[in-house]
């Protein structure tokens, strides 16, 4: 009778375990789609291109212009808007096209990558394939991505009617989402897989759910920058304006609005946090050898410290280039690429879900 529990048990841990495969390997192929959404913004943000597909249409929007008079139809409408009047006028049709195709290619992504979500989830959902508490946070990212759609057509009407450009704060909040929401799949991701060393203390937990939290803090502090064009001014590194703490740093009122509006404040404040992430990452990874020496946690807590440093430097690199496209790119890249790293450490140190019989999936 026990042989026969025994063999029980075993064929439904194996069953577990290679559903669990399946769905990670589903959640990996919505975390490719997801970091090319992101990239394919930031290459929107940079050519300018994120005013020009003027309406919101989630359905018909799919199909893009088809013959010259759709063309023409859809360019009268971007001739509408402020953009067009103070930095465009006198585009052709053609250099139209150039910066739509990047705008079209954004919101295509993300329609796709709703698909790529919801239709498994249904699959996994439908054959038993889900474990009860992974529904729910399944159900969970695809509100998150809906949110995100419609945070993304509140980003683009900031800028039709008055200004030539999105918000920065809502710029900001469009691209920390969709940190969030890659967050979120690594995060649900990595719990699946398999662990080959034990959880680690709760110290080394904590600390590394914060480098998480300040990564994301940092990220969207680059929206600011992104959204305020921070990066084309104040091109010198250590020194800003011939400074460490530059002068004028305070100059709006309330002084609130500093943070959130003076180009020259929310670059000051986006390199001291790079200064603050960079210090927690090593702090973190001696903390976390000295507690746990020749851990794979103290290993891959090494290996954020160094990819940290190395976004630093790319992004030292970006201020120096002013900017220029291919180096804001890789500095965003960059960024997603820690992000993802540092969520996988943070869930790695609390080890894999625990299987059925166990305990109910933890947080």
């Amino acid at each position: 009778m026990a042989s026969i529990t025994n063999t029980s048990a075993s064929a439904t841990t194996d069953r577990v375990q290679s559903n669990r495969r399946m769905v990670r390997l589903w959640l990996y192929a919505v975390l490719v789609v997801l970091f090319a959404i992101v990239m394919v913004g930031g290459a929107t943000r940079m050519t300018g291109s994120g005013l020009s597909i003027t309406e919101w249409k989630p359905i018909h929007g799919v199909i893009p212009p088809l013959n010259p008079a759709e063309w023409q139809e859809e360019f009268e409408k971007y001739q509408q808007i402020p953009q067009y009047e103070k930095l465009n006028k006198g585009m052709s049709l053609d250099e139209f096209k150039g910066i739509f195709w990047w705008e079209w290619a954004h919101r295509i992504l993300a329609r796709g990558v709703g698909f790529l979500v919801a239709i498994p989830l249904a699959f996994f959902w439908l054959t038993g394939r889900l474990e009860r508490p992974l529904k729910w946070r399944m159900v969970g990212l695809l509100a998150l991505g809906g949110l995100q759609g419609f945070i993304g057509w509140w980003m683009v009407a900031s800028g039709l009617v008055e200004r030539v450009s999105v918000s920065q704060y809502r710029l900001a909040t469009h691209l920390t989402l969709a940190c969030i929401i890659i967050t979120a799949t690594v995060y649900i991701a990595r719990g699946l897989a398999t662990h080959t060393e034990a959880p680690a203390d709760r110290g080394v937990q904590r600390f590394a759910g914060i480098m998480v939290l300040l990564i994301l803090v940092q990220i969207y502090l680059g929206g600011l920058v992104a959204g305020l064009h921070a990066g084309l001014s104040y091109n010198t590194w250590p020194l800003m304006d011939g400074a460490i703490v530059p002068g004028d740093l305070l100059i709006i009122d309330p002084a609130w609005r500093n943070f959130f509006e003076n180009p020259k404040t929310v670059q000051f404040v986006h390199r001291m946090v790079a200064y603050a992430v960079l210090a927690a990452a090593f702090w973190h990874a001696f903390a976390t050898s000295r507690a746990m020496p020749g851990s794979t946690h103290a290993r891959r807590a090494w290996l954020l410290a160094v990819l940290v440093l190395g976004q630093a430097a790319i992004g030292v690199g970006t201020l120096l280039m002013q900017a220029h496209m291919h180096w804001a790119l890789l500095h965003q890249a960059f960024a997603m690429v820690v992000l993802i790293f540092a969520t996988a450490h943070w869930r790695g140190t609390k080890g894999a879900y625990p299987l059925p019989g166990e305990a109910a999936l933890r947080a």
